[in-house]
């Protein structure tokens, strides 16, 4: 184990006269501070700068945490933001910072930028450059004061979106007038697992082994059924204070997976909230030291797999008389069906199997109050005539963008024939 090194005799360093005992940390240890060469020092030296730290009993010196909860604004008008995308793989995030001059209010304040589109997978090495459009912004809750997260999407100079820029055409689906009309609410429920570092195996559970069967760990409280609450919770109060639309969170099925809902949220802002709360994850379970993982089945065997349940309504749908506009939107997602699927996340056929509350990937189905279909009505939706559907296909590496523009796409912009409707009114065993 490397350890930090100790201050030259011609470093100096005061010591409270309440620091005795004290005792070099390792590199495992928080913290280290950066001194300054002392002038007086005759030494021929070039090093300007030498790290060390010590620790003592009563206190230790961490300059580098007292860095890092450092509120600038006092001190500065110029803020941090920090530009998101979304990279090569569809799902992976990243991230770089840069300096605003003041505060901003709205992403239209803010420049575009620019990133090595080789290093993700997004671009050639001899065209490499990718345009970073700003279109969401959030609060920081890492660095506080007014610095802020900004969602970005992808362009290439010319400002064609690039191939993995979802979000354009879910933009495009949203500023229909027909769905501008009908308000699309969404509510969209990401499940999740932590994994320790690694071994890459669920938190709690023992390496190599498996934990009791499912059964205990849904919603459950103790040391031996919950694993991770501190992360959850550290993510919800995370998201409220970056002011995303965060509704709720719980415990799941499986030990060591959780899940965060995200809504009601309309049109494409669902899209940016659930990527935005997804970033603040990743950097939660990286200070944390935990793998994060959105695999819509990261173990086999009898245990749930992770989906991306997402809850839409339309302004109709939540009128009086919207139960039919349910039934006539199921139909219609019915024999769109195999589009849904192949755009509702990779690895998807190994969680929608017909078991662990899925419907069979290549069977379309759906009820009230039903886990195991692929469209959920609840009861309280039937009850009162009105109300939302819950498509539980998403898997949980879905992106939104694509679920949610189509879903609009889906039940407001696409016509099936009126043969095609019958059909599947009857194979439903529908009446509408």
């Amino acid at each position: 184990m490397a350890q930090i090194l100790a201050p030259s005799p011609q470093w100096q360093m005061r010591i409270p006269k309440n620091s005795t005992n004290a005792s070099l940390m390792t590199s495992k240890m928080w913290g280290s501070l950066l001194l300054k060469q002392n002038k007086k020092a005759t030494t021929k030296t070039s090093a300007k700068f030498r790290a060390f730290a010590i620790y003592s009993e009563n206190n230790a010196i961490n300059r580098l945490e007292d860095l890092l909860k450092m509120d600038v604004t006092p001190y500065t008008d110029r803020i941090i933001a920090e530009y998101i995308w979304i990279g090569g793989s569809g799902i992976d995030l990243r991230s770089k910072s840069r300096t605003i001059s003041k505060p901003v209010k709205h992403p239209s304040e803010l420049p575009k930028w620019n990133y090595d589109g080789s290093s993700t997978g997004q671009a050639p090495g001899e065209d490499s450059e990718v345009i970073l459009y700003p279109q969401a912004i959030f609060k920081d809750p890492f660095r506080g004061g007014n610095n802020i997260l900004v969602i970005c999407d992808t362009y290439t100079p010319a400002g064609e979106p690039i191939p993995t820029n979802k979000r354009y055409k879910a933009a495009e689906i949203f500023s229909k007038k027909k769905v501008i009309d009908e308000i699309p609410w969404y509510g969209i429920e990401q499940e999740y697992t932590l994994l320790q570092p690694n071994v890459k195996w669920p938190l709690g559970w023992p390496v190599g082994g498996y934990p009791g069967p499912q059964g205990p760990y849904y919603c459950a409280a103790g040391a031996d059924k919950s694993f991770g609450r501190d992360i959850s919770d550290a993510h919800y109060k995370a998201c409220l204070y970056a002011g995303i639309n965060i509704s709720g969170t719980n415990g799941e099925v499986m030990p060591g997976q959780w899940e965060f809902q995200v809504g009601p949220s309309v049109g494409i802002e669902a899209g940016d909230h659930v990527w935005c709360a997804r970033y603040i994850l990743e950097r939660i379970t990286e200070q944390a030291g935990v793998v994060l993982t959105l695999d819509p089945k990261p173990i086999e065997g009898d245990w749930n797999g992770a989906g991306c349940h997402t809850n839409y309504s339309t302004k109709s749908m939540r009128e009086d008389g919207g139960f039919e506009v349910i039934k006539k939107a199921i139909l219609n997602l019915s024999l769109r069906h195999k589009d849904h699927i192949s755009a509702y996340g990779e690895g998807n056929e190994r969680r929608l199997t017909g078991k662990h509350e899925t419907a069979d990937i290549n069977t379309f189905s759906w009820g009230v109050a039903n886990r195991g279909c692929s469209i959920r009505v609840g009861r309280e939706t039937e009850k009162e005539g009105k109300g939302y559907l819950e498509d539980r296909r998403p898997a949980s590496n879905m992106d939104p963008y694509v679920v949610t523009g189509l879903l609009a796409e889906t039940t407001l912009l696409w016509e099936p024939t009126l043969e095609a409707e019958a059909l599947a009114a009857q194979k439903l065993a529908m009446k509408v």
